[in-house]
């Protein structure tokens, strides 16, 4: 075992290093290399609510040399780093940038209803700053974050002198009537585009003259889009014009434009696509003219992803060597195994058929009760919807990976000579608590390296829907919603390794590969059956479960590395509760400080 606390101290640096080059990486990104100023702001806002942001200004900007601004907004269960792609290319370009938190969500109040005004307020906050140029404010917002352009706009009406001068709508529907239903150009002479993905799971529905649905993908030949582009006209009375085309037309002594962008992506791709980025530049130096003209193919956003997830490779690598490392320490060494645990061996053919039949059990039945289980879990009246859907689907997956354990011991385990002492699986009171103790410190520790970079770099661990941040302490107050984590994935860790832990596959890390794959196979199903449907069909296969099927993505990435990371503290351990434990609560706090939040 001596060789394992060398390289446990050896991946130990290794990860502390990746996560540092993560946080230096991407504030260097973020900051155009020192060239734009980024701070994070608590405004509080002419509503009466907080409301945090990120604020980019470049050099040479201020009172004498006024420089565009605009807003951006996430959308429904995000934060504002995912707007990282558009707040980098613009800054570097020389907009100030104001990238909002919307009221629940991220680091802004928690309130007892959402509101959806976030997107206003952030431009007010802009149009009070001396260096903003107050005729060149615009506003962007992905989905939820584009209804919320919406209503800046419907609030920026009432007001004598408009503050918003140009709005991309991006994966969100214009307002195309007004109040009495009539169809209309609400947005008078300012500069409007929709950045309409092909593939929109939500937004673009229209009905044709016989009443069938039409999605996104026929997004284009319907009466929205063809209003749209033609100032509001009835639809009826004008001709069709093309998408990824600038339309200029006098509204009221100014020159406004109109684009309609279509990149074939789908929904939430387009705040991690170099397409839709690229609309979004493009856009904007038409409506205002970049202060610091860069072609927009000439983009960097990406190397701040890929050394986001470096950091978060490091992460869990940290979980493996820093949990590894502890147990080598006088208090917590008899939680350290004899020496490193090897796979059992499959004495017949009948083990083979179980190992094979249990996982795809579970598998299977994970699959099929995802869908009815988060409607019910969202369908109910709490603080955070999705949390309530995810952590009911963990529990039930939870409760049948015991009863499978349950069936496999009386039914063969037993009588092949497994000991469920001997592998682990029975524990000791004395040893559990110190189970937890040290579960606890890991994952401290591992969150206090997250709070330090984001307080120096202004960065988290995240990759596309995955994100592993820093959080405000009130949001703490939904952390009943992580208990629900628990029962699968400390059931899973005892699965993994106690019962599924042997020599099928050959070499150790074959089988480690098997039950990750195993373990997250149903959310790679789901989701192939909805977008290959949807991709050769137009037509999505599950479109009122499509925020639930969305949900599963990051999933994927969570499943295989909590599976690989149950394996590796277990074969030093022994113990399949630590690293089930960890897991549990990471991916808990991951779950309550990544969605929509409201005070109930």
């Amino acid at each position: 075992m001596e060789k394992v606390r060398k390289q446990a101290r050896i991946w130990l640096c290794i990860s502390l290093c990746m996560m540092l080059l993560c946080g230096i990486v991407v504030s260097a990104v973020q900051t155009n290399g020192g060239k734009v100023t980024m701070k994070e702001l608590m405004i509080e806002t002419d509503a009466g609510y907080n409301m945090c942001a990120y604020l980019f200004v470049p050099d040479g900007v201020s009172a004498d040399n006024k420089a565009p601004a605009i807003v951006t907004s996430h959308g429904y269960l995000n934060n504002k780093e995912m707007q990282d792609a558009n707040y980098v290319e613009l800054a570097r370009r020389g907009y100030v940038v104001l990238a909002i938190d919307q009221p629940g969500h991220g680091d802004s109040e928690v309130m007892a209803s959402l509101s959806a005004n976030g997107v206003y307020y952030g431009a007010l906050a802009l149009s009070r700053l001396p260096y903003v140029d107050t005729a060149r404010i615009g506003v962007t917002g992905h989905s939820m974050g584009g209804m919320s352009c919406n209503s800046a706009i419907a609030q920026d009406n009432l007001n004598e002198t408009r503050i918003i001068s140009a709005v991309l709508l991006n994966c969100a529907d214009a307002t195309y009537k007004d109040a009495d239903g009539n169809w209309a150009n609400i947005y008078g002479g300012r500069d409007v585009a929709i950045l309409s993905a092909q593939y929109d799971e939500f937004f673009h529905v229209w009905a044709d003259e016989n009443g069938n649905r039409r999605e996104a993908p026929y997004f284009m030949e319907g009466v929205n889009s063809r209003s749209f582009l033609n100032y509001g006209a009835d639809p009826a009375t004008v001709s069709q014009k093309e998408a990824d085309t600038i339309y200029k037309q006098d509204v009221d002594g100014e020159e406004a434009i109109r684009v309609i962008y279509r990149p074939d992506i789908i929904h939430p791709w387009s705040h991690f696509s170099y397409k839709s980025t690229k609309d979004v530049i493009e856009f904007f130096d038409a409506a205002f003219g970049a202060p610091n003209p860069i072609p927009s193919t000439n983009q960097v956003w990406q190397w701040k992803e890929a050394f986001n997830f470096v950091g978060l490779l490091g992460f869990a690598i940290f979980l493996c060597a820093f949990t590894t490392c502890m147990v080598f320490t006088p208090h917590f060494e008899d939680l350290r195994a004899e020496s490193v645990v090897q796979p059992a061996k499959v004495k017949n053919k009948m083990g083979i058929v179980w190992f094979w039949c249990s996982l795809a059990a579970g598998a299977l039945f994970s699959m099929l009760i995802y869908r009815w289980i988060l409607n019910v879990g969202t369908g109910m009246h709490v603080g955070q919807t999705e949390a309530m859907g995810l952590g009911l689907w963990s529990t039930l997956c939870g409760v049948f990976t015991i009863l499978s354990m349950v069936v496999f011991y009386f039914v063969y385990g037993k009588k092949n000579g497994l000991d469920l002492k001997e592998v682990g699986a029975a524990i000791g009171i004395k040893k559990l608590l110190k189970t937890i103790l040290l579960a606890l410190i890991v994952v401290t520790v591992a969150y206090s390296i997250i709070f330090v970079l984001d307080y120096f770099f202004y960065a988290d661990f995240r990759i596309w829907t995955l994100a592993l941040k820093a959080f405000e302490l009130p949001i703490l107050r939904f952390w009943p919603f992580m208990l629900l984590f628990l029962t699968f994935y400390i059931a899973s860790s005892v699965a993994t390794n106690c019962f599924n832990y042997n020599n099928i596959g050959g070499k150790p890390w074959v089988n480690t590969i098997i039950n990750a794959c195993m373990v997250t196979l149903p959310a790679l199903i789901l989701p192939w059956m909805q977008y290959i449907t949807y991709y050769t069909k137009k037509g999505m296969l599950w479109p009122s479960d499509a925020m639930h099927i969305l949900w599963l993505f990051p999933i994927v990435l969570i499943l295989f590395g909590s599976t690989v990371i149950n394996r590796v503290i277990y074969k030093v351990t022994k113990n399949p509760y630590l690293g089930g434990l960890i897991n549990a609560i990471i991916v808990g706090l991951l779950t309550i400080t990544n969605t929509c939040s409201i005070l109930m």
